[in-house]
């Protein structure tokens, strides 16, 4: 994971959101959040500094791709690079100020000693739930088309609690960018990554210069 080249790429991809708002956005991102350095997950997937940000463009590679390659080319068709970008970079911005990093006492199998290793504890600053936190955090700053919202609002797809299952559904069939940035996301922490960081990344896709 090359730390500094993901946050070049991330803001390269961002230059291309041509939206009223999003330089204040980005201003959040850089200068009043830990996106660039917060983890992924406590343990279950990058759970390392710079993992929230490898894992966001490991979902847009995933997305951009998608958008490129029947079935979802023809479902995607009315959402732009604009939508791929926003939905996949931004869909867990809830997870900034969000872990706290700490140690934890461990004891190594070799030697039997006790060691200090790196661990993530949960101290949400921003108490409001997941998708629906993305979504408030993103539209402080910038308005999301309808799709966008619904995507992010509900990218978490069967992990949501049981009783929202049929909202969901709803939202899936309505929005077919929920569906596939759901899909992407699944794909994203479950084939690329792991806690050691040592899965093999996807290519990178096509940027926004380079799509038709």
């Amino acid at each position: 994971m090359d730390k500094k080249q993901n946050i070049e790429r991330f803001r390269s991809i961002m230059a291309n959101v041509k939206r009223p708002g999003i330089d204040k956005l980005m201003e959040f991102i850089e200068k009043k959040s830990d996106f660039y350095t917060a983890p992924a997950s406590t343990r279950f997937h990058l759970s390392c500094e710079g993992g929230l940000l490898q894992h966001s463009l490991n979902v847009y590679d995933t997305l951009a791709q998608f958008k490129d390659a029947e079935p979802f080319r023809t479902a995607l068709a009315r959402c732009d690079m604009q939508s791929i970008a926003i939905a996949a970079l931004l869909h867990d911005i809830c997870k900034t100020m969000y872990y706290k990093a700490t140690t934890r006492n461990v004891k190594n199998e070799q030697t039997g000693q006790w060691e200090k290793v790196p661990y993530y504890n949960i101290e949400d600053q921003i108490p409001y739930g997941h998708g629906e936190k993305s979504v408030m955090m993103i539209e402080s700053y910038m308005r999301l088309t309808n799709a966008e919202r619904y995507a992010i609002r509900w990218h978490m797809g069967g992990f949501e609690p049981q009783q929202l299952q049929n909202t969901v559904n709803a939202a899936f069939s309505k929005y077919p960018l929920a569906v596939a940035l759901h899909i992407a996301d699944l794909f994203a922490t479950n084939v690329m990554e792991d806690t050691n960081d040592n899965k093999p990344q996807a290519p990178k896709s096509p940027e926004f210069e380079h799509v038709d």
